[in-house]
């Protein structure tokens, strides 16, 4: 039992995301893949955590089973909040990060941490926060939407005996728990998911009950945070469970991002993370300063806008993406002076949520496609380089960028990042890295270290650096800032 035809033993790695779960199964000494599986969930930012249950199930059988898997861990997307009475049932639907009917309770939060504090000093709450957990609380937080289940469903509220995450849910239905069983004191975290809650201290490794108290009106039960390597149980069939990880965490894991590495993934957002050897604390509010999964911690900062404006622009120019990577290289770096500021909904870094796009510099010389396509490209590059300022000025060490993301794969943008971020630049191959993230986890829980397996098909990017692009970018960014106020 556990070992594949080769008689090696296997590990398992789930990705419960917002769109859909995903499976791997690989080797656990050398991370081969052996096997695969995926399913969707449904759509929304209110959804019942019985679908991540009947999509695992379904992706676990895609995959073709657990049975001979030795250990198994999820990884999950972060702050959702699952609720649980006495016995183990669900008391609502889970509200997902995304889910934006808390942000004027993130709000109240602030200020009342801030009364508490010191009510002359207008910063006092964010500042609190940030001391605290590492987080100043938004939307997304899982503590601001503890406080709206308080105001808007008291009897929810009331009801609610156990607070835990998307993973820890899962984790702890596949260790045989469930409605009607009981065994609270059974579920189970890691640092990396509790540190994005806003009530658990990163730098402690403590839950603050006061927040708790504070914003759900009693302190539940909450789930016992593991190790990184320690075992929160086994299935019915005998597999380790793992501790699990919040998505951005299991994806560090799973490109094999160390102390000094940042990850800079640019998806429908961007997100830039890096893995540090200590906790942040930014009371603005842009860098978010988690703990990672492997022991260190996880500073990261988001853009709102990424792919999509490299989608927009190839609608305009009446191309496909294809094309327009290959229009962007055609133009020289800088596009003859010609730069977008991509701010097209808004923008999370630098906070301007009511700041629009625009493109600066043009002329009848520069005004074409080619330079359109390469200011595109390098203004969504200049965008995650304030995220990644954003963490070097909370004195995170930043010596190489790992480049992930659907936009990773466009020669363009590996070329801006190389020539704009000022680091070296590596792209592993593509991949389901918070899946393999949480299997090369289940692999370390198994073997009692984190294996070190081979990533194939990395390239490592070079180009010229191009300052003069970033100066250009933020002149120009630095004029909405000004507007805005």
């Amino acid at each position: 039992m556990a070992q594949n035809a080769s008689g090696g033993r296997l590990v398992a790695g789930a990705d419960s995301s917002t769109q859909s779960c995903k499976v791997v199964i690989r080797d656990a000494a050398t991370g081969t893949l052996v096997r695969s599986g995926s399913a969707p969930h449904p759509a929304g930012t209110e959804v019942h955590p019985d679908a991540w249950w009947d999509a695992l199930q379904a992706a676990i059988r895609d995959a073709g089973g657990l049975d001979d898997v030795a250990a198994v861990s999820v990884a999950g997307q972060q702050h959702g909040m699952v609720c649980l009475d006495a016995d183990g049932a669900l008391v609502r639907p889970a509200l997902l990060w995304n889910d934006t009917r808390s942000a004027a309770a993130a709000e109240q939060l602030i200020k009342e941490a801030g009364a508490a504090s010191d009510a002359a000093d207008a910063d006092a709450g964010a500042r609190w926060w940030a001391e605290a957990t590492g987080t100043v609380p938004v939307a997304s937080i899982t503590a601001a939407k503890l406080r709206w289940l308080a105001e808007n469903e008291p009897e929810n509220a009331a009801r609610t005996a156990a607070v835990c995450l998307p993973h820890d849910w899962l984790s702890w239905r596949l260790a045989g728990h469930g409605p009607g069983t009981g065994g609270l004191e059974a579920l189970t975290t890691d640092r990396s998911d509790a540190s994005g809650t806003g009530y658990w201290s990163p730098a402690t490794g403590d839950y603050l009950p006061g927040v708790l108290e504070q914003a759900l009106g009693h302190v539940p039960a909450l789930p016992r945070v593991l190790g990184p390597l320690e075992a929160g149980g086994r299935t019915p069939a005998g597999a380790l469970i793992g501790p699990g990880a919040g998505d951005n965490a299991g994806a560090a894991l799973g490109v094999g991002a160390g102390v000094g590495d940042v990850v800079v993934s640019i998806g429908t957002s961007g997100t830039v993370f890096a893995v540090a050897d200590r906790p942040t604390s930014d009371a603005s509010g842009l860098v978010a300063g988690f703990a990672d999964a492997s022991g260190h911690y996880l500073p990261l900062a988001c853009t709102l806008n990424a792919s999509r404006i490299l989608d927009a622009t190839a609608a305009l120019l009446g191309a496909t993406l294809p094309e327009l990577t290959d229009l962007a290289l055609a133009a020289p770096a800088g596009a003859e002076g010609l730069t977008l500021v991509p701010y097209f909904e808004g923008e999370r870094t630098p906070n301007l949520p009511d700041a629009t796009g625009s493109l600066h510099g043009i002329t009848l010389r520069n005004y074409t496609r080619a330079n359109l396509a390469r200011a595109a490209v390098e203004g969504i590059v200049c965008s995650l380089a304030d995220g990644l300022a954003a963490l070097t000025a909370q004195g995170v060490a930043a010596e190489r960028i790992i480049l992930v993301g659907g936009a990773a794969r466009s020669a363009a943008v590996q070329q801006a990042a190389a020539g704009i971020l000022g680091l070296p630049v590596v792209v592993p191959e593509p991949g389901e890295y918070v899946a393999d993230g949480a299997a090369r986890q289940a692999a370390g829980v198994l073997l009692g270290a984190l294996p070190q397996w081979e990533t194939a098909g990395t390239a490592t990017v070079t180009a010229h650096a191009t300052p003069d692009v970033l100066e250009r970018y933020r002149t120009a960014a630095q004029a909405k800032g000004r507007s805005a106020t």
